[in-house]
């Protein structure tokens, strides 16, 4: 029963004060490998455009399946 005791009380406090700084480790990893946000160029927002014009066009000729595909690809590729 003593030993189980001396055992308990030390793996006890291993665990207690370790789970805080593993969290915190976890987040500041995540946190310094990630990049800031940057805008969209221009040409990025010029083909959300299209692809936006492109799809409310298919959608408004209700297209479906593969002629919408056959759509979007001429579409797109024609601005």
């Amino acid at each position: 029963m003593m030993v189980k005791t001396l055992l308990a009380f030390p793996l006890a406090a291993l665990l207690l004060s370790a789970f805080p700084y593993g969290v915190q480790g976890a987040e500041s990893v995540a946190v310094a490998g990630a990049r800031p946000a940057r805008p969209p160029s221009p040409a990025q927002l010029a083909a959300r455009e299209r692809m936006r014009d492109c799809a409310a066009t298919a959608r408004g000729q209700q297209l479906a399946g593969d002629p919408r595909k056959a759509f979007m690809k001429t579409c797109l590729a024609k601005r």
